[in-house]
């Protein structure tokens, strides 16, 4: 199974960036074999539709299930419909939330677990105020 993580880094040591639109990295990984590779985030500084976009692009790499710390509604609805499923709640290592996934110990989230532009940073958030 091709799996994609939401990363700080790129390597199986990094850590689990909770974030699914603004994530630095994916880390995709073939859950059998553990071979992967490191994905920059297209969408990371996109001015909006952020979790649209990241969620486009991991359709387009041919990915089975997503893992993440949280995820808002615009992508977990573009990720439903491409028939993604999707884990919440992840954190720690990339290699430990891949055994975690292989061992049934993740949650799997059918709905938003964050609000829309929930992985703005304040700073970000300022500049599109009036």
């Amino acid at each position: 199974m091709k799996i994609a993580i939401t990363s700080s880094g790129k390597d199986l040591n990094s850590t689990v960036d909770p974030r699914f639109g603004r994530c630095s990295y994916f880390i995709i990984v073939d859950a059998d074999s553990m071979e992967f590779k490191s994905v920059d985030n297209p969408a990371v500084t996109a001015s909006g539709g952020a979790g649209i976009q990241a969620a486009q692009m991991i359709a387009d790499e041919g990915v089975e299930a997503v893992i993440t710390g949280n995820v808002g509604p615009n992508a977990i609805r573009t990720l439903s419909i491409a028939g993604i499923e999707v884990y919440s709640g992840a954190r720690g290592t990339i290699e430990d939330t891949i055994k975690l996934f292989k061992e049934g110990e993740l949650t799997k989230a059918d709905s938003a677990t964050v609000n829309s532009h929930a992985g703005i940073s304040e700073r970000d958030n300022t500049r599109r105020r009036w």
